[in-house]
């Protein structure tokens, strides 16, 4: 679904990534890890297309089609949604209203707020006075009613109280998953792809995770098992962690 081959990015005439290669299929849910600055972050702004990147060599393909030099909402249109970790304020633009232009005027979209809590939110300005937790359910409001094929999430548990990150694990966890397999037998299957960042791994204690990859100084290091990779990492620190990982591999 997601091919990223040899992809540099510069970020305020910096080079923040100097050379990833990534791969997510179709259903997969792939985890990136890493220290501050490593440039998971930038990496989720250049596949969603942000200004604020310029890709100067590489290339970024979705569902085989090269979107590197696309813009925002047209790789929006083609199925890519993204969850930032620091959305900005949108003054004068109501939630209910981008919401409903993410929904394509679809009015089930806007009955979902109560479900985020957020039905008292929908005539305010985006973001505008949220709290942290708020800004987290408002973002997953807007991907639900965008029906992602693809879905990047940066931090989606930073930031929130115990209460909330069970609501946010859930919401994330009915974006990806196929609401008809689950509950039957064991068929549980993912029809949403994604690319998450954690620090934590709370977040995989709701939808797993089927690979996981260390960045550090704008490179993927080594690859492993999510929760083999995490448990290194909470004992070892990124360091040792990826110094063992890249002899193995």
């Amino acid at each position: 679904m997601l091919e990223i081959k040899d992809l540099h990015v510069e970020a305020g005439e910096k080079e923040i990534l100097k050379g990833i290669n990534l791969t997510v299929k179709e259903g997969e849910t792939c985890v990136l890890f890493g220290p501050n600055g490593s440039g998971k972050s930038t990496l989720l702004a250049a596949i969603m297309g942000y200004g604020t990147c310029k890709v100067t060599k590489g290339t970024i393909a979705f569902k085989g089609q090269d979107i590197t030099n696309m813009t925002v909402d047209q790789r929006a249109k083609l199925g890519i949604g993204m969850m930032m970790q620091r959305p900005p304020n949108v003054v004068g633009v109501k939630l209910g209203d981008i919401v409903k232009v993410a929904g394509k005027g679809d009015d089930s979209a806007i009955k979902n707020a109560a479900k985020f809590k957020l039905n008292g939110f929908l005539e305010r300005d985006v973001n505008v006075g949220f709290s942290g937790g708020e800004i987290k359910r408002s973002e997953l409001l807007q991907l639900t009613a965008q029906k992602p094929e693809f879905v990047l999430l940066d931090e989606p548990e930073s930031g929130v109280d115990l209460e909330t990150i069970d609501l946010i694990g859930a919401k994330v966890h009915d974006l990806l998953y196929d609401p008809k397999a689950c509950g039957v037998g064991n068929a549980v299957k993912r029809h949403v792809a994604s690319l998450v960042i954690t620090h934590t791994g709370q977040i995989l204690d709701y939808i797993g995770a089927d690979c996981a990859y260390i960045m550090r100084d704008g490179l993927i290091l080594c690859s492993g098992r999510p929760m083999d990779l995490l448990k290194d990492i909470r004992e070892k620190g990124y360091g040792e962690c990826v110094k063992c990982r890249m002899v193995k591999m």
